[in-house]
């Protein structure tokens, strides 16, 4: 099997690099109120990761956004760095951050049952509402 690519990205000012090691190839959209709010849309994000590098880390601002994760921001320009999930001690990266990354294809829609009537994204691909993902996140955590 061959090792997973490693991808870099960078904030806008470039206070902030993020290296990361998705196990998989692909891009995961949440459309929950939280995440549209933070990310002005749908957040499109690299799937979660536990091998991450953050270059600048002094320079990142973590906001805890809930009692099982906190959003990761350059305090410099504000650019959107990472949803840290806490329990699984896993990070999802916004995939704009990632260049390499601009062909890697959509494959879920999570809190499809929030999300707005003013977009839509096209093609086929698994789609779960609020209370299947919080049923999947406590069957994997044992709640």
């Amino acid at each position: 099997m061959a090792e997973p690519e490693t991808l870099e990205g960078t904030c806008l000012c470039g206070a902030v690099t993020i290296t990361i090691r998705p196990a998989e190839r692909h891009v995961d959209a949440c459309h929950c109120d939280m995440c549209r709010r933070w990310a002005g849309g749908a957040f499109l994000s690299m799937p979660a990761v536990t091998d991450i590098a953050i270059e600048g880390a002094e320079n990142v601002t973590r906001y805890r956004s809930s009692d099982w994760a906190e959003r990761g921001f350059c305090g410099e320009c504000g650019t959107h760095l990472f949803y840290h999930l806490l329990p699984a001690d896993s990070y999802s990266c916004p995939s704009g951050l990632f260049a390499r990354a601009d062909d890697f294809p959509l494959t879920s829609e999570i809190f499809i049952d929030e999300k707005p009537a003013t977009y839509s994204f096209a093609g086929n691909r698994e789609r779960l509402t609020g209370a299947q993902v919080i049923a999947q996140f406590n069957a994997a955590h044992g709640q």
